[in-house]
């Protein structure tokens, strides 16, 4: 049995003339933790977006534990794609919404932090457990649910508890250290009980001290609770030290994969950052 997580298949991703992931496959395996890097508009947000829902790929498909969970194959490109094993058109089409790929075990934060800002730490964490909960409508309007929703605050007050957050669950969100939001958006998203985490920027706007706290915290709750992580991040020594494996891309194009050691020694990655262009 496989133990890939995630795997992206040929996604592209264009805005009319501008082709911003250009034919991007790559895996995440069980337990690990990827990093995704480039130079800014590289294409990593896109990638992220196209994975959760946010973005339907204009090709390729994305598949979750085995399964295609985002999928478009123009007709056509599916024959081209296999080499002719496909006999004919074929058009294939699978576009779930960003609230059905977090159900299915996909979590992620955004490199702007989007907390419910007016609302309490607690009730940020709550809401985020109403993903999993299993009452409908039948049994919300004979009240059949009040032991679901005492189950989901328990569960959001122990997960406040192990993220070293309950003494602040009744500050409102907005007003806390940056540090600290970062820390909350995260235990939001496994709140959710993800499989897959997805980490956009997790370190943007952090200073050396916290970006040290932050990487030891990812490794943390990968190991806790048994996630795999993909991240997008710029601080490179974050990167180096937690990362597995590292996919890299410049201009929507993967340029380079491999290991910290081996990354930071490819020439192509080196050109990428410093502004060296192909004809240089």
């Amino acid at each position: 049995m496989s133990n890939t997580v995630l795997q992206i298949d040929h996604i592209t991703m264009q805005f009319g003339g501008v082709v911003a992931v250009n034919d991007l496959s790559l895996t995440v395996n069980q337990g690990e933790i990827v990093a995704l890097i480039g130079p800014n508009g590289a294409g990593k947000t896109t990638a992220f977006n196209c994975v959760t829902g946010v973005y339907e790929p204009t090709n390729g498909r994305v598949s979750f534990c085995g399964k295609p969970m985002v999928e478009n194959f123009p007709q056509g490109k599916m024959k081209k794609m296999y080499k002719g094993t496909m006999q004919g058109e074929y058009t294939a089409k699978i576009s779930p919404t960003p609230d059905r790929i977090t159900k299915l075990g996909i979590a992620r934060t955004f490199q702007n932090i989007r907390l419910f800002s007016n609302l309490s730490v607690f009730d940020n964490v709550l809401i985020a457990k109403h993903m999993r909960a299993k009452h409908n409508w039948f049994s919300s309007t004979f009240r059949l649910s009040q032991a679901e929703e005492r189950r989901m605050r328990e569960e959001a007050t122990a997960l406040l508890a192990e993220q070293n957050l309950l003494q602040l669950k009744d500050e409102v969100a907005g007003s806390l250290p940056y540090g600290i939001q970062r820390r909350l958006e995260i235990a939001r998203a496994l709140a959710t009980e993800p499989t897959l985490l997805l980490l956009d920027e997790p370190a943007a706007g952090m200073n050396p001290q916290e970006t040290q706290e932050l990487t030891d915290f990812i490794r943390e709750i990968r190991d806790k609770y048994k996630l795999t992580v993909f991240m997008i991040e710029h601080h490179m020594d974050l990167v180096m030290q937690i990362s597995e494996r590292i996919y890299v891309l410049d201009f929507g194009k993967l340029i380079a994969t491999g290991t910290p050691e081996e990354i930071q020694s490819n020439q192509k990655v080196i050109d990428a950052y410093l502004g060296v262009t192909e004809d240089a």
